[in-house]
C-alpha cells in the first residue's frame, strides 16, 4: 500500500455510487476515504464526514471502481505486422511507447491490468510501483510459455530466435519454449526469476500462430499440472491461453484459475469451469477489431483467416457458458497501435451486444470478477470498506448509457490506491 496519502481524507459527494458488487446504485452518496483505503460509503446522513476531510462534490455522476482489462499486451507495437515490427524496431522504442499507452488506459479510467504475456510490461511494472511513470497497476506474467510448435512460438523464426533464454534480438512478446515435464518445471521457475506475478501458458493452437490452429491441444494434462504445481508453489496462479475443447478442459483439470478466448469450450468445459470457479476471459475486442483494420494494419493472412472462421462460433459458446453461469471478465487482448490502449472498455460494450449482460452485470465483470483474474479480488474491484481506493467518477450514469465508459472524456476523475492521477471535476 502506498503512503503518499497517509493520514489524509477524502469524501465524494452527491455521487450515484456503483460499487461493482452488483448491488443498486446508491443516490445521493458519500464515499469516505482515509489513508488510500475505502473506509465508508452509503446515502448522505449516513456517513460522517470528518471535519479535516477533502471533500469533492461529484454533482450527481458516477463514482465506481476502477476499470481493469485482464488480459491485453503491453508492447508498444504500433501496427498489427508482428513479424516484421519487432524485428526492425529497437526494444527502446516498444519501451517509450507504451509508457504513452499506460497514460491512455488511465485517462480512460484503467486501475489495473493483467498483462498476459510481454516484457515491456514486466519491467514498466516497477516503474509504476516507484513513481517514476504514471499508468495502472501492473500484474504481468511476463513470459509466457509454450510447447515447441505451441502459439507462443514464432513458427516463422529459428527456434532460438524465440525463447528469451537464447536470443540475442530483444523483442515485446518473447516467451520460453519447453517441453516435458522437466522442462515445464524449469521454465515457470525461470519465469518467476524474471518477476511473473502469474504464470501464462499456451494451451492450445490459435488464431494468430501461423502452423497451428486454435484446436489443437498444446501441453500435456502432466506439463500443465507440472506448471501450476510449481506456481503455487510460489502462491502464483496460471492463466491459460486456449481456444480448443480439449485445450481447455486439461487446463481446467490441470488446476489452471483463468481461461483467456475459450472459442470452443463445450458443454463438458462449461461444467468443469464451473465446478472449479474457472474465470473465462474471452477477449472479443480483439476480434473485433482485427476484422475491422487487421489487414490495412497488416497483419498476416492466416490470422485474417482465422478470425473470420471462428468469430460466430466464438460468440455462441461463450454466450452458452455466460448463461450456464460461468464467471466471465473482461480483456481485450489489444496490444497497443490500431488496437489501442485506452479504448479498453469496448469488450464491456461487447458484454452488452454479444452475451445480452445487463450494463450493471457488464461492468461487475469489468471490476470486481477482472479483479478474481488478475488475483487481486480481495484488495480492488469493488467499493468495499477496507479496499484500496481505485476509484473512477464518470460524467453521466453508464447504466442507461455504456458508452460513456469508451471515451476518456467522459472520465471526470481517476484515483489509484488513494492518488488523484486525473480530474477535470
Amino acid at each position: 500500500m502506498s503512503s503518499h496519502n497517509e493520514g489524509k481524507v477524502i469524501a465524494f459527494i452527491n455521487a450515484r455510487i456503483i460499487d461493482g458488487t452488483g448491488a443498486p446504485p446508491i443516490e445521493n452518496g458519500v464515499l469516505l476515504i482515509k489513508d488510500n483505503i475505502i473506509a465508508d460509503l452509503g446515502t448522505r446522513g449516513s456517513v460522517e464526514i470528518p471535519k479535516e476531510a477533502k471533500v469533492i462534490d461529484v454533482k450527481g455522476n458516477t463514482v465506481m471502481p476502477g476499470l481493469i482489462d485482464a488480459h491485453m499486451h503491453l508492447t508498444g507495437m504500433r501496427t498489427g505486422d508482428f513479424i516484421k515490427e519487432p524485428l526492425i524496431t529497437p526494444i527502446g522504442v516498444f519501451f517509450a511507447r507504451a509508457i504513452v499507452d499506460l497514460k491512455a488506459l488511465i485517462n480512460a479510467g484503467f486501475t489495473t491490468i493483467g498483462d498476459a504475456g510481454s516484457i515491456i510490461a514486466l519491467h514498466l511494472k516497477y516503474a509504476v510501483l516507484e513513481g517514476t511513470i504514471v499508468g495502472p497497476r501492473i500484474i504481468a506474467a511476463g513470459l509466457p510459455l509454450s510447447q515447441t510448435f505451441g502459439h507462443g512460438d514464432a513458427h516463422y523464426l529459428p527456434v532460438e530466435w524465440v525463447d528469451y533464454r537464447t536470443t540475442k534480438k530483444l523483442t515485446p512478446l518473447m516467451g520460453l519454449i519447453c517441453d516435458g515435464v522437466d522442462e515445464c518445471r524449469k521454465a515457470t521457475r525461470y519465469a518467476l526469476r524474471e518477476g511473473a506475478d502469474y504464470i501464462k501458458i499456451m494451451a492450445s493452437g490459435g488464431v494468430l500462430s501461423e502452423k497451428d490452429r486454435p484446436e489443437y491441444r498444446q501441453f500435456t494434462l502432466d506439463e500443465i499440472k507440472a506448471i501450476v504445481d510449481e506456481a503455487r508453489a510460489a502462491r502464483r496462479f496460471v492463466h491459460a491461453h486456449a481456444q480448443g475443447s480439449e485445450g481447455i478442459k486439461n487446463a481446467i483439470i490441470g488446476g489452471v484459475k483463468v481461461i483467456a478466448h475459450g472459442i470452443f469450450i463445450d458443454e463438458e468445459g462449461i461444467e468443469l469451469a464451473k465446478e472449479k470457479d474457472v474465470i473465462l476471459i474471452p477477449t472479443f475486442s480483439i476480434t473485433e477489431r482485427i476484422l475491422e483494420v487487421g489487414e490495412k494494419a497488416g497483419l498476416p493472412e492466416w490470422g485474417l483467416r482465422k478470425c473470420e472462421e471462428i468469430y460466430k462460433i466464438h460468440i455462441e459458446n461463450v454466450r452458452r457458458a455466460y448463461k450456464a453461469g460461468v464467471k466471465i471478465a473482461t480483456g481485450t487482448d489489444f496490444i497497443g497501435g490500431v488496437f489501442r490502449h485506452g479504448e479498453n472498455a469496448l469488450e464491456i460494450k461487447m458484454f452488452i451486444r454479444k452475451l445480452g449482460m445487463s450494463p450493471m452485470e457488464a461492468i461487475v465483470s469489468a471490476t470486481k470478477i477482472a479483479a478474481e483474474a488478475v488475483g487481486l479480488g480481495d484488495k480492488i474491484g469493488t467499493l468495499t470498506k477496507g479496499k484500496l481506493a481505485d476509484i473512477i467518477v464518470v460524467k453521466g450514469n453508464p447504466l442507461n448509457d455504456i458508452d460513456l465508459l469508451l471515451k476518456a472524456e467522459n472520465i471526470l476523475l481517476v484515483m489509484k490506491e488513494g492518488r488523484i492521477l486525473k480530474s477535470n471535476l
